[in-house]
C-alpha cells in the first residue's frame, strides 16, 4: 500500500495531537504489520522537561509509538474498522540508545499472533538504520 498520511492515520486509529506519535506510514499490509515514521523535532512538548539540557524522547513514547503503528496493522483490516486497539501488556521492552531532536524514528510493529480480540505485536524501533527499542506488545480490539 502507498504511503498513508496523517489524515489517513487518522481515520484508522483514534489518536489525535498531542498523542498521535507517527507521521506517516510507509508500508502496511493490513492485519500483518506496519512501517511507520515519527520525524522527532525539538517542538515536541515533552523536551522541555525531559530533560531541560539533554532532550531525549521518553522510552515510554517510543513504545506507545511503536503501538500505534501495530494499531493501524491490526486495525487496517475490514473486520477492525472504527475499533480501538487498547494496550493489553508490554513484554521484554529494551532501550538499546536514545532518541534525540532531528532523529527520524522508523517504527516497525509486526503481528505475530491474533487470537479473537487479543494480538500480539513484535515491534523495533530504529534510526539510521540502528535499533533503539525492541517490545512485544499485546493489544485488546473492542
Amino acid at each position: 500500500m502507498s504511503v498513508l498520511t496523517t489524515k489517513q492515520i487518522m481515520e484508522i486509529i483514534p489518536h489525535r495531537h498531542p498523542f498521535l506519535l507517527i507521521d506517516t506510514v510507509e508500508e502496511l499490509e493490513p492485519g500483518v504489520r506496519a512501517v511507520a515514521k515519527k520525524c522527532v523535532n525539538y517542538g515536541e512538548p515533552y523536551f522541555a522537561g525531559h530533560f531541560p539540557n539533554e532532550p531525549v524522547m521518553p522510552g515510554v513514547l517510543i513504545i506507545e509509538a511503536l503501538a500505534q503503528a501495530g494499531a493501524v496493522a491490526i486495525l487496517g483490516t475490514d473486520e477492525n474498522r472504527g475499533k480501538t486497539a487498547y494496550f493489553a501488556g508490554i513484554n521484554a521492552a529494551k532501550f538499546k540508545q536514545k532518541v534525540v531532536p532531528g532523529d527520524v524514528l522508523v517504527l516497525e510493529t509486526e503481528i505475530i499472533r491474533q487470537k479473537g480480540p487479543i494480538g500480539v505485536g513484535k515491534a523495533t524501533a530504529s534510526v539510521d538504520g540502528k535499533t533503539v527499542c525492541t517490545a512485544e506488545l499485546t493489544f485488546a480490539i473492542g
